[in-house]
C-alpha cells in the first residue's frame, strides 16, 4: 500500500477513535452515564449541575492523558533509535523509576530554595536525568553499548530506586498516600487545571526538541561513524536526546506517576506499520500516545465500577508487559539463547 494511503489510513482511524473516546469519557459520571446533551451543556456553561464531572473531572483527565501518553511515546520511540533496541523505553530503562524516586524526596523532603509546588518536579527531572547517564554508563563498554546489558543495567537500578521509594514509603508517616499514588500511577490528581500548563510546557520543550532531531537520529540508527561522515555532532545530539526523554519523562512521571510500557508498546507498533523513519514515526507517536493512555484510562473506568478507582498505571503494566514478554522471547529466538 501506497505510504501516503496508509498514513491518511491510521490518521483517519486515530481521529475517529479520539472522538469516541473523548465523548465516552466525558459522560462517565462514576455509577450512571451523562446524555450528550448534559455533556454539550455543561461544555458551554449552561449546566453548572455536572460541570465539575465534565470539566473539572473528565475533560482533565483526557488533557492529562494526551499530554502524559504524547511524552511517553515519542521518548520510547528515541530510545528505541537511539540504543537500536525495540525493547528500550523510559520504563524499562528505569527512568521512570529514577524519577519516581525524586519525587518521593520531593515529597517528603522538600528543597528549601524553591517554591513547595516546584520541589517534586525538579527533583523528579534530576533523578531521572542522573538515572539515565548512570544506566548508560554502565551498560557502556569502551565505545559500544550492548543492549541486553543496557537492558539489565535499566532494570538493576530500577529494582535499586524502586527499594528506595519502598524504604521511604516506610518512614513518609502521613505522607504514605502520596508516595503509593506515585508508584501505580493515576491520571487523578488534585488541583488539575493548575498543573496541566506545567505538565504541557514542559512536555512540549522535550517533545519539539525530540522532533527538531528527527532527521539526526535517522542518521544515528545507522551508526555513529555513518552520522558523523554526514557533519552531526553525535555526542551533543545525544545528549540533547537524552535530557529531553529525561525531561518529559519526569513531567510525567512527577504530576501522574509511574505509568509503564507507554512508550514501548506504541513506538514498536506504529515501527511495524510506517517503517523507521523518525521525521514520521515521532510525530505519530505524540498522537497516538496520547489517544492509547485516554483509552487506557476508559478501561480503568470500566473496571472501576466494580473495584473502586484502579489506577491507569496497573492497566498499561496489563497491556505492556506481555508485548514486552513477546519481545524478549523473539530476541532470545535472534540471538540465539535457546
Amino acid at each position: 500500500m501506497d505510504r501516503r494511503k496508509k498514513i491518511a489510513i491510521i490518521l483517519t482511524a486515530l481521529v475517529v477513535m479520539f472522538a469516541m473516546l473523548l465523548f465516552l469519557e466525558l459522560r462517565w459520571a462514576q455509577l450512571w452515564l451523562l446524555s450528550p446533551q448534559e455533556v454539550w451543556d455543561s461544555l458551554i456553561g449552561n449546566n453548572r449541575n455536572y460541570r465539575i464531572i465534565v470539566i473539572d473531572l473528565n475533560l482533565t483527565r483526557v488533557l492529562f492523558g494526551m499530554i502524559v501518553g504524547a511524552g511517553l511515546a515519542v521518548a520510547g520511540a528515541v530510545m528505541q533509535a537511539l540504543f537500536r533496541n525495540p525493547m528500550a523505553s523510559p520504563y524499562t530503562l528505569g527512568l521512570s523509576s529514577g524519577a519516581s524516586l525524586g519525587a518521593a524526596i520531593g515529597i517528603l523532603f522538600p528543597l528549601s530554595f524553591v517554591p513547595v509546588v516546584a520541589s517534586v518536579p525538579i527533583l523528579a527531572f534530576l533523578f531521572c536525568l542522573g538515572t539515565m547517564f548512570l544506566v548508560y554508563s554502565l551498560a557502556k563498554v569502551g565505545n559500544q553499548t550492548h543492549m541486553e546489558t543496557l537492558l539489565l543495567a535499566g532494570i538493576a537500578v530500577a529494582a535499586l530506586a524502586q527499594a528506595v521509594v519502598s524504604l521511604l514509603t516506610y518512614i513518609a508517616g502521613e505522607n504514605i498516600s502520596e508516595i503509593v499514588f506515585w508508584g501505580m500511577g493515576s491520571l487523578t490528581v488534585s488541583l488539575p487545571w493548575v498543573k496541566i500548563p506545567i505538565v504541557l510546557i514542559l512536555s512540549a520543550v522535550g517533545i519539539f526538541a525530540m522532533l527538531y532531531y528527527a532527521k539526526d537520529l535517522n542518521a544515528m540508527m545507522l551508526g555513529d561513524a555513518h552520522a558523523m561522515d554526514l557533519g552531526i555532532d553525535v555526542k551533543r545530539t545525544r545528549l540533547a536526546l537524552l535530557i529531553a526523554s529525561s525531561l518529559v519523562t519526569a513531567a510525567a512521571v512527577c504530576f501522574v506517576g509511574t505509568i509503564g510500557f507507554v512508550g514501548l508498546v506504541i513506538p514498536h507498533i506504529l515501527r511495524i506499520l510506517l517503517g523507521p523513519d523518525n521525521r514520521m514515526l515521532l510525530p505519530m507517536c505524540v498522537l497516538t500516545g496520547g489517544i492509547y493512555l485516554v483509552g487506557c484510562d476508559y478501561i480503568a473506568h470500566l473496571f472501576a465500577q466494580s473495584l473502586g478507582v484502579l489506577p491507569i498505571g496497573v492497566v498499561t503494566s496489563l497491556i505492556g508487559a506481555p508485548y514486552f514478554i513477546y519481545l524478549l522471547r523473539r530476541r532470545k529466538r535472534e540471538v540465539g539463547w535457546v
